[in-house]
């Protein structure tokens, strides 16, 4: 060999790494090395699909447009760790908290159509419907609505609700917004005058006994202060509640009804026996009869919780302010 070669070769053992010890399972060194890779590429293939998935969540919720459960749930995740809020078709809701926060899953739940009285349905008339929902049984204080709602009960021998609700303003026209003053003035001409469409709105016996029970009315303002005060002492100032189950069980009439149909036919009003009594008593909240099952039900009954309660302080700071007045005046 000559002295070149020998110079080369000893270079190039001087370059050459030490060579790894080889084992019984061939050389230690390239195992660990190979292991070592496939853990990273493990690592950055799970890495690599949070970007598009976070990318994808992003454009779903700003294109508003419904993700399937696989994206759902990745989506889900890569939107806990960044803290943001996310909705996925309509149902998830994740709430917005800092990062390495708990999370809490408020999914809202999907809530069915509104439960109403058994006689509401769903091919019911919207203005029957929105009637029964924001009027009927809900107590009335007001002599003029009481008044225009006593007449309604009495026009349901002729009419029915529906009609009555849609001819309302009408009503409201003809017998000038039911004050009792200015119908107890009604003249015969003017009461012959009551018509529409060349027909006489009610039966000529039910207007006379309108323009009656106005008169009757000054009568019972004189004495109770108000029509108002006349109704509700039957009841003791609060509704009554059946709690009915079925539409069934709803009566025509009760007992307080017959009581108070009597003393206003004692008083001098038209018109006014149990039946008619009863459907006034129901649709002024004078008693509650919004069956059980129905939404309203409740509602009511907190209002009228709520009111009675407001009125009690009320009276109870009335009578503290007369006691504290009395002892100023001794002193």
């Amino acid at each position: 060999m000559s002295v070149a070669a020998k110079l080369r070769s000893a270079e190039k053992q001087t370059h050459e790494p030490p060579r790894a010890i080889l084992g019984p399972a061939g050389n230690r060194v390239r195992v660990l090395e190979e292991a070592k890779r496939k853990i990273e590429v493990l690592k950055k293939s799970q890495q690599k699909p949070k970007k598009p998935v976070e990318k994808m969540s992003q454009a779903a919720v700003k294109n508003n447009l419904s993700v399937d459960s696989t994206c759902s749930s990745d989506s889900y995740s890569s939107s806990s760790s960044s803290g943001r809020n996310v909705k996925l078709n309509g149902i998830k809701h994740v709430k917005d908290v800092p990062n390495g926060g708990e999370i809490k899953d408020v999914s809202s739940k999907k809530e069915g159509p509104v439960k109403r009285c058994d006689w509401i349905t769903p091919n019911s008339d919207p203005l029957y419907m929105s009637f029964h929902d924001e009027e009927w049984g809900i107590p009335v204080h007001d002599d003029r609505k009481l008044f225009e709602l006593l007449v309604f009960s009495q026009a349901l021998a002729e009419l029915s609700w529906l009609a009555i609700l849609h001819m309302r303003d009408i009503f409201r026209k003809l017998f000038d917004q039911f004050d009792p003053s200015s119908i107890a003035q009604f003249t015969e001409k003017k009461l012959l005058s009551l018509k529409v469409n060349g027909n006489l709105l009610l039966s000529e016996p039910k207007l006379r006994a309108i323009v009656e029970n106005a008169k009757q009315i000054l009568k019972i303002q004189q004495e109770f202060g108000s029509f108002s005060n006349y109704c509700w002492r039957f009841v003791n100032q609060k509704p009554l509640r059946n709690g009915f189950r079925y539409v069934r069980q709803v009566p025509a009439k009760t007992p307080k009804a017959e009581l108070m149909s009597k003393d206003l036919m004692q008083r001098g009003f038209r018109c006014v026996g149990p039946t008619v009594v009863y459907s006034f008593m129901q649709v002024a909240g004078i008693v509650n009869d919004h069956l059980i099952s129905c939404f309203r039900y409740q509602e009511c009954n907190a209002d009228v919780e709520k009111n009675f309660k407001s009125l009690k302080s009320q009276e109870i700071e009335i009578v503290v302010k007369a006691l504290g007045n009395t002892c100023l005046s001794r002193d």
